[in-house]
C-alpha cells in the first residue's frame, strides 16, 4: 500500500492525481450562480451541474489540454479523471484521452453515470464507458454518486465493471445528501473501486476499495473533514478538479491532519500520495527532476515553490526549461481561453 519515496536525491517517479475533473479547467471566471449556494447540494445544482450541461466536445478537448499542461508543469504525469458532459457524452472519453496523450500525460478515464437526466442519460453514460474501455482505453467505469442514481443503475454499472475487469470510480458520501451511500454500495464494491471523498462515511463503513482524499475541495465546499486515518482502506490523494499540483495537495492534506491531530506526521499525507503509484503503476516508469533536494516529506511539507526541472514520461522528455516539449503552451492557453469565453456565454444563457 503506497511505495516509498527516493529521499536521497531530487528525483521521483511521476506524481499521480487519483481524482480529477479535467472538464472543470475552464470553469475559472465562469459567471456567478444565480444566487449564493447555501450548501453542498446547491453548489452542485447552481454551479457544477450547470457547467457540465454547457460542455461540448471542443470545449472538453481544450479543457483537458490545459489541465494536462498544468499537471505536467507540476510534475504530475498521471491523472485519474472523472468526466461528465450530459449534452456531449458520445466520444467524450476519447477526446480527453487524446488531448492528454498529445501533451504527454497519462490518463485513466471514466464517465460519471447518473440518473439526473433520466434513464436515457444513464444508459448513454454506461454506453460511453463501455465503448471507451472496449476500444482499449485505460480507465474505470464512472458513477456520479449513489444519491443521483437508482439501484438499477448502480447494479448495471457494477456489472459492466465486472464484465470488463475494471473498477468503479464514484463519489461517495461527499455531502450529507449521500450519507447513506455505503448501505447501497456495500454489496457491489470491490477492492478495485475508487471511493472518492468519504467525508460522511462511518468509520466501519464496510466498503471495499481505495478512499481518495480531496482536502482542498472538501474545505472549499464546506462538507467537512473526512479524517482518512480512521479508515482501514488504502487512501490516495486527489484534487477533485482544482488543478493537479500534487505537492501542494500533499501539504494541505498534512496541515489538515495536523489541525485535527498535533502529533500528525507528514509521512501519513505522503503515504496518500504514494498510493497513487499503486493505482497508476505506469507512473513509476516516469521520472521528475525537481528544484529541491532531498525530496523528503519532512522537507516538502514546509518548502513551497518546489517545481520540476525536467519530466520524462516512459523515457521521453516532455518538460524541460520551464516549458512542455511536445506542445506549444501559449497556443494551448490561448485556445483554452477562447473556449472558456464560448463556454461562459452558454452559461449566461442557461
Amino acid at each position: 500500500m503506497g511505495r516509498p519515496m527516493n529521499v536521497s536525491s531530487n528525483t521521483t517517479p511521476g506524481l499521480v492525481c487519483a481524482h480529477h475533473h479535467l472538464y472543470s479547467t475552464l470553469a475559472r471566471g465562469m459567471p456567478a450562480p444565480q444566487r449564493m449556494p447555501a450548501g453542498f447540494t446547491e453548489i452542485l445544482e447552481l454551479v457544477w451541474w450547470r457547467l457540465d450541461r454547457a460542455l461540448d466536445l471542443e470545449g472538453i478537448r481544450w479543457s483537458a489540454m490545459l489541465g494536462a499542461l498544468e499537471a505536467l508543469e507540476r510534475g504530475c504525469t498521471a491523472i485519474i479523471d472523472h468526466h461528465e458532459s450530459p449534452e456531449a457524452i458520445d466520444g467524450s472519453l476519447s477526446v480527453i484521452a487524446e488531448a492528454c496523450a498529445e501533451v504527454g500525460v497519462r490518463v485513466d478515464c471514466a464517465y460519471g453515470v447518473t440518473d439526473r437526466h433520466g434513464p436515457e442519460g444513464a444508459l448513454r453514460g454506461i454506453a460511453e464507458n463501455r465503448r471507451y474501455l472496449r476500444d482499449g482505453g485505460r480507465g474505470r467505469v464512472g458513477v456520479h454518486a449513489a444519491f443521483t442514481c437508482t439501484d438499477e443503475t448502480l447494479e448495471a454499472v457494477a456489472e459492466l465493471a465486472g464484465e470488463l475487469g475494471v473498477g468503479v470510480h464514484i463519489h461517495v458520501a461527499e455531502g450529507e445528501a449521500d450519507s447513506g451511500a455505503a448501505d447501497r454500495l456495500r454489496h457491489l464494491a470491490t477492492d478495485d473501486w475508487l471511493i472518492v471523498h468519504g467525508v460522511h462515511l462511518a468509520d466501519d463503513h464496510g466498503l471495499a476499495g481505495t478512499i481518495v482524499h480531496n482536502p482542498r475541495s472538501n474545505m472549499n465546499n464546506s462538507v467537512g473533514y473526512s479524517r482518512p486515518v480512521r479508515f482501514s482502506n488504502p487512501v490516495a490523494l486527489g484534487t477533485d478538479g482544482i488543478g493537479a499540483d500534487m505537492l501542494e495537495e500533499f501539504r494541505l492534506a498534512y496541515v489538515r491532519h495536523r489541525e485535527y491531530d498535533v502529533t500528525a506526521s507528514p509521512e501519513v499525507a505522503w503515504s496518500y500520495l504514494a498510493t497513487g503509484w499503486d493505482l497508476f503503476p505506469e507512473a513509476l516508469d516516469d521520472q521528475v527532476t525537481w528544484t529541491h533536494d532531498p525530496m523528503d516529506p519532512w522537507h516538502l511539507a514546509f518548502s513551497p515553490g518546489v517545481s520540476p526541472q525536467e519530466v520524462e514520461v516512459e523515457g521521453e522528455l516532455v518538460w524541460a526549461d520551464g516549458a512542455p516539449v511536445r506542445v506549444d503552451a501559449d497556443e494551448i492557453r490561448t485556445r483554452a481561453a477562447e473556449e472558456a469565453v464560448r463556454l461562459h456565454a452558454r452559461l449566461e444563457e442557461m
